[in-house]
């Protein structure tokens, strides 16, 4: 007999449905599950005495995280998918009908699905723990909402609010949702099921939205209403591109139900949710999601546990320093020894940190007492006092590997024998900063990418003589920092910095030919990356660019040559955003090119090229370099190689990154369009062996 996912127990005439899906850490919801819970509703429904229900969940810790989404692996046609959001549509609306009044008791994550549910029951009630979050995240994955979450949320917390959670993925704490209206009651964890028991047997509570008179007003009436989606939709084109379906699709559908009722609305999401499933760019986004999933799973390496995780020590309190405490301490809160030559490098450090939390206690995401909290992790010293506890430690002082091998050998003599020296060099081959080494076994590179707070990525880069258990124990301490971390080979530039130098130098190639700043950084924005190439410079640093480039022309050949004028740059003291002088002017409102910086290149800049070749350009010399890197074993999968340019340098997502990107054009087409460039703009363009190979034998990389 299988066993049962929705569980039924009384209390006082309230019937409690406890959802626990067997054998899973979390929540999801199934479309076989509909047949038991439709089951269970009618039993429900012929039972006299329950007055009312409360639906929570029986793991500990989570609600539910949403649909399962690999059930859209089997959807081969749209209206396969269409179907799924329609039994899911059914289910939660034959809940909504029920007489009785239905609570929702929330703990944790309640995302996607498990949030339409929620808003299925008649009231809500949340925990006011910092685990539990609401949203309707499907936009990250090309999706929206299936279930009927377009057209109760607006309802419930209006058209604003609703459009800002769902076209952003955006995730409310306790006291935001009880503030939205999305939630009637936010309370302490202990008493959450007792309070949903108490408000089941009151009845159907009343909505307890509040809103000023000026959104009451917009929101009342056509002309408002479609005010607000034209505003978004114009907003939303200038942010997307128009590489992302699903959010236009969105409010087409939020105001199909807003204008024509409920049932037009839940016909359109249905439709809306099966066409958007087959479209490319979700498959790559869900891609992409199952990719990190599993990688988040993946606790050994090579057979191997990671060590100890108790206390970290960081070398050098600057800007990268500063970042990895910072998210040492709060992301994976565990205590943090700085080391720095003066106190203005720690001093600095903590000024990051109390910059970083204060913005969270200004928005009401962190209390000052947990602000406070977590800044007593972060401790300085001037010597190594209080680094004999430490298990790892990060070293993030200049790029000379003079100084980090003296550092490896200070650390292992001060540390305990176990503690890990893991280095944040962004060029320095590992094996020479292990050269020497006591233990060479214990060095490791761990590489972040500013700002540390915020880029997701982390690269694990173990030299030969690095050990299993070391690189397990890098890998886990980036998880913990919130990262998503790859392993790759020891080589220059490692796997980001490699793929990105040829974009960067075709960037400044097309400059010198006269290319306005502007029109290259527009197009490459408009192909789908964050920030064109130009403003990635400016704000890397030009002369970080300039120090990473010979190194790479050193180990991997004269492509990697960067334009001479580059030096041009540096001899004017032109060194990027960090002292306010670059390619743009950033002393001017709008940050317009900076004019001297044409006349210092002898430049007169002339739009010439369309947008798809200046786009196209870059990225092509990218793509066969992310081939290469692969073929030289620098990443071990091209799932780790999408990972790494999306999570490391913004690489389109809808695309799925630079390999899925490959594999969904066609080898064959790749290898054609760099032919035709190669004609077109020089046999730097010529595809690698590797590639041509592929399309050869007619292989992908998926």
């Amino acid at each position: 007999m299988t066993e049962a996912t929705f569980n039924l127990s009384m209390d006082d005439g309230i019937g409690i449905i406890t959802i626990d899906v067997p054998g899973e850490r979390m929540n999801t919801l199934r479309e076989s599950f509909a047949g038991e819970l439709r089951a269970l509703l009618a039993d429900i429904r012929n039972n006299p005495a329950i007055q009312g229900l409360v639906l929570c969940s029986g793991k500990p810790g989570s609600f539910i995280a949403g649909a399962d989404v690999r059930m859209l692996d089997s959807c081969t046609t749209a209206g396969a998918a269409e179907a799924l959001a329609r039994t899911g549509q059914d289910i939660f609306s034959e809940l909504e009908k029920l007489e009785l009044p239905v609570i929702a008791a929330i703990h944790g994550p309640c995302l996607g699905g498990g949030l339409e549910l929620a808003l299925a029951c008649h009231g809500r009630v949340c925990s006011d723990a910092d685990i539990t979050r609401l949203g309707l995240p499907e936009v990250q994955l090309g999706l929206i909402p299936g279930s009927g979450g377009t057209q109760r949320l607006p309802r419930l917390v209006g058209l604003m609010r609703a459009l800002d959670m769902m076209l952003t993925g955006k995730q409310l704490r306790p006291k935001q949702a009880l503030k939205a209206g999305l939630v009637h009651d936010c309370v302490p964890e202990s008493i959450l099921l007792r309070t949903a028991v108490a408000m089941a047997k009151k009845g159907k509570p009343a909505s307890t939205r509040n809103t000023d008179l000026k959104t009451r007003v917009l929101e009342g009436n056509p002309l408002g209403r479609k005010l607000i989606v034209d505003q978004a939709l114009s907003k939303l084109r200038r942010k997307t591109q128009g590489n992302y379906p699903a959010p236009e699709k969105l409010l087409e559908v939020v105001h199909t139900g807003l204008e024509h009722g409920s049932e037009a609305g839940y016909y359109a999401e249905a439709a809306a949710f099966g066409e958007l499933v087959m479209t490319a760019e979700s498959a790559s986004l869900r891609r992409l999601f199952f990719a990190t999933t599993e990688m988040k799973k993946e606790t050994e390496y090579q057979g191997a546990e990671p060590g100890p995780l108790h206390r970290v020590g960081v070398l050098g309190g600057g800007l990268m320093g500063g970042g990895i405490a910072f998210v040492t301490a709060t992301k994976a809160g565990l205590p943090v020894r700085i080391k720095d030559i003066n106190h203005k490098g720690i001093n600095q450090a903590m000024a990051t940190a109390h910059r970083l939390l204060n913005d969270k206690v200004k928005k009401k995401h962190l209390s000052r007492m947990a602000m406070n909290r977590q800044l007593a992790g972060l401790t300085g010293t001037l010597n190594y006092s209080g680094f004999e506890r430490a298990d790892v430690v990060v070293e993030a002082v200049f790029e000379d590997v003079n100084i980090k091998r003296q550092m490896v050998e200070q650390v292992q003599a001060h540390c305990p024998a176990h503690t890990i020296f893991a280095t944040n060099t962004s060029s320095i081959p590992i094996h020479h900063i292990a050269e020497g080494a006591a233990d060479p076994s214990r060095v490791v590179g761990l590489h972040y990418f500013s700002p540390v707070e915020k880029m997701p990525l982390a690269e694990i880069i173990p030299h030969a003589g690095t050990s299993a258990a070391t690189v397990a124990t890098a890998l886990k301490l980036a998880r913990a920092q919130g990262k998503t971390p790859i392993v790759v080979k020891d080589s220059a530039g490692f796997y980001v910095n490699r793929i990105l130098a040829p974009y960067i130098n075709e960037a400044a190639r097309l400059l010198l030919e006269g290319e306005p700043v502007e029109s290259i950084d527009r197009a490459l924005v408009k192909y789908g990356f964050p920030v064109g190439p130009i403003t990635l410079l400016d704000e890397v640093g030009i002369d970080v660019a300039v120090k990473i480039a010979p190194v790479l022309e050193q180990e991997l050949g004269s492509r990697f040559k960067a334009p001479s004028a580059f030096g041009k740059l540096l001899d004017d003291k032109r060194h990027g955003k960090k002292n306010g002088r670059g390619f743009y002017a950033f002393n001017k409102k709008g940050k317009p090119a900076d004019p001297d910086m044409y006349r210092l290149l002898g430049i007169s800049p002339q739009a010439r090229l369309p947008a798809q070749d200046l786009a196209e350009r870059c990225v092509l010399l990218m793509l066969n370099e992310a081939a290469l890197a692969l073929h030289d074993g620098v990443v071990a999968s091209a799932r780790d190689g999408d990972i790494g340019a999306v999570f490391g340098i913004g690489f389109p997502p809808f695309t799925g990154g630079p390999f899925h990107y490959m594999h969904q054009q066609g080898i064959a087409n790749i290898v054609a369009k760099m032919e035709e460039y190669s004609r077109k703009y020089g046999e730097r363009f010529t595809p690698c062996k590797p590639l041509l190979e592929m399309a050869k034998q007619g292989q992908s990389y998926y």
